[in-house]
């Protein structure tokens, strides 16, 4: 593997004249003495001596001149960063005011962001953003934003949450914003007293679907465009000595979890109670100005959101995200992806077996920068579960550990790095996996990217000259939107290949990917914001005897209009070869074989700036030996600030006429959240599964007076909707706990 990482530079090396480091002027942020009064006024002395940054129109036009005046302006005291803007307006009355929820990312509101790449990685960022409402967003950045494609979610990563403040007013101009952001909130590399970071700040002005910037990004790489941290502006800040955090927040919990389990004999269901008391306790302190220390004892996610429900038509495991916010903060340190579906790490290892939540001792996690390499390191224990005598899926006691390490070569866009996973059971169990991998920007949208990996387990023949335990995989992308882009990608996985730690949805395979897309962005004259067509084909073929596994060719068309609506359509060409029967339900399935099929899928969104926002998704067309309808319908609607409503609804229709089977089911999902203000909040998501006759009720109270102080009640429930289709016949409900959980932070 060292030969390969060899060669590659040198490869690069040949193109490291074209991608030399471009010149950009840095921008110096004032230093001020004496107190700003934090109350949303900007109208402190000291504002009126700051030069305003420069905003430009992102879209709809790239680089008019705004249709709203904003004035953001930042300075620095040896505590806070502050953010003072005046956001005019010259409709106030016509602004969009959409929400009070904390890290609001589902809506679109008026609103101004500031991201800072603090460690100027120029891959990283960190960003805090407010509405009118005074609510508070922060959240991460990774990858660049680059590989997203819902414009909903963005390249954002919500869950993460630091300390600072913002206050808010408004009047008949328009709203004005002061932030009050403390520097042991950011965390940054310190040269003798001079910082560089990467400053981007975008104004959203929703009412007229425009979105300002500095400094001047176009939107070349779609959505995602303005939040690229390789694209933001250096700033400077000198004579600042960094803040090392050290907070303790001690958590307590109680309640009731009751379960109907069926009894050793199978011939009816048995109400087990248990009252539920804990307590545990996390600390995050600054070990120097760059590495931050993360210690969690006796971990507990009651507060976590509940899990979408999903129909699995596919015959691979379903990815969900990961939702828990200690597994969350600069968890793009921790990524080895592979092709979609494929990754040497995925933290939902931790803590979940089986569908089932595994008790955490605790753990620890050191992130930041030694010298000039980014570094990850996690490292945590479980409990045992399910150890009384025959139980079902027992597990022991297990140790997760993961290293990551990263750095710039050649230009400040390239990075070369290594990482090593381990889960390690109390049985005797081991799997170890460990890889090296380069990302290369050749030129000014083309990557060379570059993984290397393999597995040691116990139950395997462990050979390092061996490709059977390695993971090999080659990509060269051209990432744009407007223009001619493309990709290529080359991945191979051997049978021994199984990362304990990690993700996968096939074994020992050979992936081959090709694409080819042509884009436009037509300007100022132009109703239409974007368009362009996408041609792609996908193989995966078996290793064992080089027979084909998967096929698919796409040929794709989307659209995005200045008024906010989007399509896309696309015609799929798939071939199978179904070496294992799968179900969708106990008489309707796939059997072994090899399948041609064709489907038209197509998604539509209604403009993010309306009260009520509408995605419809549609599938169809021939499915293996049958056809597959699939239907998607998603309103959500805004009800002013305080109160919004969502519901989604999918349903399938599949029919195999020449097996007389058939099978229908979607999932229902309710959702609706009362804002009383920006601390006090009430939601309820409430899902409806008919393939699987259940339901589940999640209800979240949340009370939070200030960051790190914060009160839950949770109540859960999950239940049948047909009873009588077992024997014995199905309990009333399957589980039901409430819980409330309170979590308070010390500073120190």
């Amino acid at each position: 593997m060292i030969k390969i990482f060899k060669l590659v530079l040198i490869f690069t090396g040949l193109f490291s004249q074209i991608s030399l480091l471009y010149s950009q002027q840095q921008l110096e942020i004032p230093k001020i003495k004496g107190e700003i009064k934090f109350d949303g006024v900007i109208d402190d002395e000291c504002w009126q001596y700051i030069v305003p940054l420069m905003m430009v129109m992102h879209t709809p036009t790239f680089n008019n001149q705004p249709t709203e005046k904003s004035e953001v302006m930042l300075c620095y005291d040896n505590t806070y960063l502050y953010v003072g803007a005046r956001l005019f307006d010259s409709n106030p009355s016509d602004m969009l005011i959409s929400s009070k929820k904390r890290d609001e990312s589902d809506v679109a509101s008026e609103q101004l962001m500031l991201i800072f790449d603090s460690f100027n990685d120029k891959e990283n960022g960190l960003g805090f953003a407010t509405t009118p409402t005074g609510l508070r967003s922060d959240f991460t950045i990774y990858k660049d934003a680059m590989g997203m494609t819902d414009p909903t979610q963005g390249p954002f990563n919500m869950s993460w949450n630091t300390f600072w403040d913002v206050k808010t007013t408004k009047n008949d101009k328009g709203w004005f914003v002061e932030m009050r952001i403390p520097f042991s909130s950011l965390r940054f590399k310190d040269e003798n007293g001079k910082i560089e970071m990467g400053l981007i700040c975008v104004r959203q002005i929703a009412h007229k679907n425009e979105i300002d910037v500095f400094p001047a990004i176009p939107p070349n790489w779609g959505p995602s465009s303005a939040y690229r941290p390789s694209k933001a502006q250096e700033v400077v800040f000198e004579g600042l000595k960094s803040k090392k955090p050290f907070y303790i927040a001690p958590y307590a919990i109680g309640g009731y979890q009751m379960d109907n389990i069926l009894n050793d004999a199978g011939t009816a269901y048995t109400l087990k109670k248990n009252p539920k008391l804990n307590a545990g306790l996390d600390v995050k302190y600054g070990l120097t100005n760059n590495l931050t220390l993360d210690l969690t004892f006796n971990t507990d996610f009651a507060q976590v959101e509940a899990d979408n429900e999903q129909i699995n038509l596919t015959r691979f495991s379903l990815f969900f995200p990961e939702k828990r916010t200690f597994f969350q903060e600069r968890s793009s340190v921790f990524a080895f992806d592979f092709e979609e579906g494929s990754s040497l790490f995925y933290s939902r290892r931790i803590g979940l077996y089986e569908g089932e939540q595994v008790p955490i001792f605790g753990g620890a996690r050191v992130t930041g920068m030694i010298g000039k390499w980014d570094m990850g390191f996690m490292d945590m224990q479980t409990q045992p579960i399910n150890q009384r005598a025959g139980a079902s899926n027992p597990l022991s006691s297990e140790n997760f550990g993961i290293l990551r390490l990263r750095r710039q070569v050649i230009n400040e866009n390239s990075y070369v790095g290594g990482i090593v996973t381990s889960r390690v059971g109390r049985d005797g169990s081991y799997n170890t996996a460990y890889g090296m991998d380069g990302i290369f920007k050749i030129w000014e949208n083309d990557y060379l990217n570059i993984k290397v990996a393999q597995v040691m387990d116990k139950t395997f023949q462990n050979k390092m000259a061996s490709l059977d335990p390695t993971s090999l995989y080659v990509s060269w992308n051209r990432m744009t939107q407007k223009g001619l882009g493309y990709d290529f990608t080359f991945s191979r996985s051997g049978k021994d290949f199984d990362p304990k730690v990690g993700f996968l949805t096939r074994n020992n395979y050979t992936f081959y990917n090709a694409g080819f897309g042509y884009g436009w962005i037509p300007g100022e004259a132009s109703a239409v914001q974007d368009h362009g067509f996408r041609l792609m084909s996908m193989a995966y073929t078996d290793n064992f005897n080089n027979s084909l596994q998967t096929v698919e060719t796409d040929l794709m068309y989307v659209i995005n209009l200045k008024s906010g609506y989007g399509v896309m359509i696309a015609l799929k060409n798939m071939f199978e070869n179904v070496t294992d029967t799968f179900n969708f339900s106990s008489n309707a399935y796939v059997p072994t074989g090899k399948y041609k099929f064709n489907q038209i899928e197509s998604h539509i969104n209604s403009p993010m700036t309306n009260p009520l926002v509408v995605r419809t998704d549609f599938y169809g067309g021939s499915f293996y030996d049958g056809t597959r309808y699939s239907f998607g319908f998603e309103p959500s609607w805004n009800i002013g600030s305080t109160l919004q409503l969502g519901l989604s609804y999918n349903y399938n229709i599949l029919h195999f006429s020449n097996r007389n089977q058939s099978f229908s089911g979607g999932v229902t999902g309710l959702k609706a959240l009362v804002m009383f203000n920006t601390k006090l909040s009430i939601s309820t998501f409430i899902q409806y599964n008919s393939a699987e006759n259940s339901m589940l009720t999640n209800f979240r109270f949340r009370y939070n007076p200030r960051e790190g102080n914060d009160f839950y009640i949770v109540f859960n429930e999950g239940r049948s909707t047909y009873r009588d289709i077992e024997n014995p016949r199905l309990p009333l409900y399957n589980n039901r706990s409430i819980l409330l959980k309170y979590t308070y932070t010390f500073t120190l």
